[in-house]
């Protein structure tokens, strides 16, 4: 796994609130930072699969899909 060097720009409160967040908990600012990504990316998986659910849903008009299924397997047999 590579990791790069970002560079980015925030607010005097978020920065005195991610050194106090940093500092309560050990970490370094870094690690806030990279476990805070990986929340949001966890979060907007999430989102992202509950949303193709809902646009997805009901467009399957051909009866019981396991039913189905089972029959299309049979032809491999």
């Amino acid at each position: 796994m590579g990791a790069q060097k970002t560079r980015i720009t925030i607010s005097d409160d978020e920065k005195s609130w991610l050194e106090s967040y940093s500092r309560v908990r050990g970490i370094s600012m870094a690690e806030a930072i990279r476990k805070a990504i990986t929340r949001l990316r966890e979060q907007e998986g999430q989102s992202m699969y509950q949303s193709l659910v809902a646009q997805t849903q009901g467009i399957w008009k051909e009866g019981d899909g396991l039913e189905y299924q089972n029959k299309l397997r049979s032809e491999w047999e």
